[in-house]
């Protein structure tokens, strides 16, 4: 895969795919702009070459061909604004037609010089986008004579401006933005060759969701730490009482088959050993702390409980490299947000080398207030699972191709 230094860009118009999906408030504020930072050295490395460079991303899943605001990415355009701090023109199509290659767009690229930005509106207001089509592709095209992409959040998603787009360059014209190369790169580098004791915190909702990155990393690491609403299928596997938490039935063998293979592979497994339940899931709830055996018959686990924070703390404390994915519990809600925010805080204590699988594992970590302590928190959810699935990413493979 080729990187933006491989190319000659001089003076040229640049077609950069962005993930721009930020987090937004009920008031349509703008409440973690990460993700518009950091595309900020690929746009900047491309504005002091001269380039005509114009922006393209998704947010969130808008009715194709109708317009509304809160799919715009008109707050995007004024946070891109206060960040670039650029001489020149920042354009934005505020046409408001629900369509992304508008007669406006094209009008503002032909206009634009070297310096300029033009952001497109997003591109899921056209459904060529997820439909992968080549005739939207070419459209997008036609606004660069290089293409790259820096969307590592949307790689695993084949759509048109990540995958079919690329069939319109050559190897000549087409390549990865610095944040793209970077989030592979460090991925590849850490599961490869990982500085031991090596540990995985996984979480999340779905044992499902996450049962292939279970299977991969038990081929890698020295101890693996299950939290969440995934845990409970394992503590039901074990023959617990669970009560009403999530569980997936269906998964309960696959749950032993993972704990078969981790004790082949001398990895150990770490579980729950109390939790936080309630009757619902509710702020007004009243909430207890348990044992994981004695969850009552109609009462769910909706976060972890603090013995099995310290146990945690205890299997990271020798830990050198540690990658997590998944929340420890339903931390959208502070009542239940207590176990992953001190597992966040725990994390960043250690002397480890930290990776954090994007999504909502970025939200906790940002959320606590440990963000500078990690070693990388990638932009990615869905696509770092799948490289921890050992997967290839359609938008990595189309630009090798």
């Amino acid at each position: 895969m080729q990187t933006i230094k491989d190319l000659d860009i001089d003076g040229k118009s640049v077609f950069i795919r962005c993930d721009f999906n930020v987090p937004k408030d009920e008031f349509g504020n703008i409440t973690d702009d990460r993700r518009i930072r950091a595309a900020l050295p690929t746009i900047r490395y491309c504005l002091d070459r001269g380039c005509k460079v114009v922006l393209a991303s998704h947010f969130e899943r808008p009715e194709p061909g109708k317009f509304t605001h809160e799919h715009s990415l008109e707050d995007v355009a004024k946070r891109l604004d206060v960040l670039l701090k650029i001489k020149n023109n920042l354009y934005f199509d505020d046409s408001r037609e629900g369509a992304v290659v508008t007669k406006k767009a094209k009008e503002l690229f032909d206009k634009m010089e070297g310096g300029d930005v033009l952001l497109l509106e997003n591109l899921r207001f056209d459904a060529g986008e997820t439909s992968n089509s080549e005739e939207f592709a070419k459209e997008l095209s036609q606004f660069g004579e290089i293409y790259l992409n820096d969307a590592f959040g949307a790689c695993h998603r084949k759509h048109a401006s990540i995958h079919a787009i690329t069939k319109f360059y050559t190897k000549k014209t087409k390549a990865a933005g610095f944040l793209l190369a970077k989030e592979v790169n460090f991925f590849s580098r850490i599961l490869k060759e990982p500085t031991r004791p090596f540990v995985a915190i996984v979480g999340g909702s779905k044992v499902s969701g996450k049962l292939e990155a279970l299977d991969q990393l038990l081929d890698k690491v020295d101890k693996i730490i299950i939290g969440g609403g995934m845990a409970f299928t394992f503590l039901k596997q074990l023959g617990y009482e669970v009560g009403n938490s999530l569980l997936e039935e269906d998964l309960l063998d696959e749950a032993q088959r993972v704990m078969d293979k981790a004790r082949a592979n001398g990895v150990k497994i770490y579980l729950p050993v109390d939790v936080v339940a309630a009757p619902e899931f509710s702020n007004n709830a009243p909430a207890k702390y348990l044992p994981s055996q004695e969850i009552p018959e109609n009462w769910m686990g909706l976060d972890i409980g603090p013995a099995s924070t310290r146990l945690f703390r205890e299997v990271l404390n020798d830990a050198q490299t540690i990658i997590w994915n998944g929340p420890m519990g339903v931390y959208e809600m502070d009542k239940f947000a207590k176990g992953s925010t001190k597992v966040s805080h725990y994390v960043a204590e250690t002397h480890a080398t930290t990776i954090v699988g994007g999504g909502d594992t970025a939200d906790v970590v940002a959320r606590a207030g440990d963000i500078d302590e990690m070693t990388f928190v990638s932009t990615g959810g869905g696509a770092s699972l799948k490289l921890l699935e050992g997967k290839k990413l359609p938008g990595i493979e189309a630009l090798e191709a």
